[in-house]
């Protein structure tokens, strides 16, 4: 047995074809590039990499995320200097997507830094509205402020608060609530059998993550939409953190409708049943995304039986 296999032997009765999945950890994922088209298109950036000699295709996702084969080292290239692309996982690029930022909306990012979903809902939204984006660390905050800078955004505007205690003083259209997570989806193996990319994790993760998808909603204006994420695959830090916010708010969970490989979150998982429209969550795994694993659930302020959305 692998070790991939023993690591995650307690996930192998709900991740569809375990052996796949094990083997897919011991290959890096191809790199992608998020077009920053705020500076520049898919097509002249896909001509400049191509000069170098890279091998580049649009990914299934979107075309502004460019596949490119053997490069280890993106923010090294021109074309990142120049703020013409950012590397983002295709996987995570997908949080962005699945919100749905418009131009002119108000929208808050919980917990943002080091700001690769911030700069993309903002390419979303054609640098115009306002992108609250909020980090509790001072540090990873310049972190996210450069990104901002490099890429030549200008309607984000950056915080300092824990997210659980975000003030409530005004309610957003959108947000964002990238949690905290375990970092089960970056794990990778090399070919000796050693633990690469593992984040260092904290047995009150499951608390703090109920704190802020509850924080994000009651920032949500009525009607609002949220986009609860994670990249782990425990179901302590998914599925059931979105079963607490479904018994203590009146939310909704969505259908998202993208074109990527996926499973659907789960009813069950040991001894939780979980409500029956945790399938409309999204698990994304390595070996059939050809990404990092993600989780993702898309999240709508409730209505009432009149079809009024519910005031809070």
């Amino acid at each position: 047995m692998s070790n991939s296999a023993i690591w995650f032997a307690d996930y192998a009765d709900f991740i569809p074809d375990f052996d796949a999945f094990c083997n897919s950890l011991y290959v890096e994922p191809t790199c992608c590039l998020r077009v920053n088209t705020l500076r520049t298109t898919p097509a002249i950036l896909t001509d400049i990499l191509r000069q170098e000699n890279y091998c580049v295709q649009p990914s299934q996702l979107s075309e502004d995320l460019l596949l490119v084969e053997k490069l280890t080292h993106p923010g090294t290239l021109r074309g990142a200097l120049m703020g013409y692309y950012h590397s983002q996982a295709l996987t995570s690029a997908l949080a962005s997507l699945a919100l749905d930022p418009q131009p002119g909306e108000l929208i808050c990012d919980l917990c943002a830094a080091p700001g690769s979903k911030t700069s993309h809902m903002a390419q979303l939204m054609r640098d115009q509205g306002l992108i609250v984006a909020n980090d509790r660390h001072g540090k990873r905050l310049s972190m996210l402020e450069f990104n901002l800078k490099r890429l030549g955004i200008t309607n984000t505007v950056t915080t300092c608060y824990p997210g659980q205690s975000f003030p409530l003083r005004h309610k957003f259209q959108r947000v964002l609530v990238d949690a905290p997570c375990s970092g089960e989806g970056n794990y990778r193996w090399d070919q000796k059998g050693r633990l690469r990319h593992r984040l260092r994790s904290s047995s009150n993760l499951p608390q703090v993550q109920k704190q802020l998808l509850v924080r994000g909603f009651d920032l949500l204006a009525p009607g609002g939409t949220l986009i609860y994420a994670t990249c782990t695959y425990n179901p302590a830090e998914n599925e059931s953190v979105i079963q607490s916010l479904l018994e203590t708010r009146p939310a909704t969970l969505e259908p998202i409708s993208h074109n990527l490989p996926h499973a659907s979150g789960l009813k069950t998982w040991k001894a939780n049943t979980y409500d029956e429209r945790m399938q409309h969550c999204w698990r994304l795994y390595p070996h059939t995304s050809h990404s990092v694993g993600f989780f993702l659930a898309r999240i709508r302020a409730g209505y009432t039986a009149s079809g009024d959305p519910q005031l809070f």
